[in-house]
């Protein structure tokens, strides 16, 4: 669609304040404001991130249908877009001019892609954990499920390629706990007095990304157990690279955490940790 100055016609009304008028000059569902999605898609496959998801990630019960690449695509997709739920896949799915940059017919609909994700969900494993709970606990890690797992993998995979395409001296890793909040029925209220999850991620500073993540709850303290995924970030890191650091706030605080990081076999070249500070009387 272009612009062209308008034609002076007695009698006629102009098409807005400015002297022009609209001249359609093509197929307006070839135009997409989404260019930049297929570059994304196209970082993500230089990174062979699709192949390894096919490798890692097995949650089809059928063979019909997108796969579970072709899914995953089309979530991160989603998220690229700034997409906020499932729902938002429909706008994907009707631009033309997208799908035709991507080499694509269509897009997962949204209860194709809750189907999906629902797959991941464990609940015989997670009912196991809660009858291993101690009496006097009040909030669940949540065990992660085999196609969890798997998408660690992925990720673990992205890491180890990205140091090769850019290798880095240094691994300074971080971790915190971030709140999202949520209003559906499952989430579970936060310290901040709203609903929602508390996820934990493991940042490495120097690459500008995530080697790691937990979900959790929101009821789930944010210094209950945090050495698990701090474990996870370092054993997702190169084992070249030799200087390898962390920093957390006080959430970290906790015996076994300093334990862990003060060991010499672990490496840890230096590690720095912020502390609750309480007057005494």
């Amino acid at each position: 669609m272009g612009l062209r100055p308008a034609r002076s016609k007695q009698g006629k009304q102009p098409q807005g304040i400015l002297p022009f008028e609209y001249d359609p000059t093509g197929e307006v569902d070839e135009v997409t404001a989404r260019a930049g999605l297929p570059l994304f898609l196209e970082t993500l496959r230089a990174l062979h991130v699709d192949r390894v998801l096919g490798e890692q990630v097995k949650v089809r019960k059928r063979q019909s249908g997108m796969n579970e690449v072709e899914h995953a695509e089309a979530l991160m997709l989603l998220l690229a877009s700034g997409g906020e739920c499932l729902e938002d896949l429909s706008i994907l799915g009707a631009d033309k001019g997208l799908l035709h940059l991507l080499e694509k017919e269509k897009l997962p609909s949204p209860d194709a892609a809750r189907q999906y994700l629902l797959a991941f969900h464990d609940e015989e494993l997670i009912a196991k954990a809660r009858a291993n709970m101690a009496p006097d606990e009040l909030s669940l890690i949540v065990p992660e499920s085999e196609p969890l797992l798997g998408l660690s993998r992925v990720v673990t995979h992205v890491v180890k390629r990205m140091q090769q395409l850019r290798p880095s001296e240094i691994a300074t890793l971080e971790a915190d706990a971030t709140i999202i909040e949520s209003h559906k029925q499952e989430a579970q209220p936060h310290y901040k007095g709203g609903r929602g999850y508390q996820p934990v991620v493991v940042y490495w500073v120097e690459h500008d990304l995530v080697v790691a993540d937990q979900f959790r709850d929101g009821n789930v303290p944010a210094g209950k157990q945090p050495l698990e995924p701090i474990q996870r970030g370092f054993a997702a890191v190169p084992g070249e690279v030799k200087r390898r650091r962390f920093r957390g706030d006080s959430a970290c605080y906790e015996e076994k955490t300093l334990k862990w990081l003060h060991d010499p076999e672990n490496r840890i070249e230096r590690f720095t940790i912020s502390a609750d500070m309480t007057k005494h009387s």
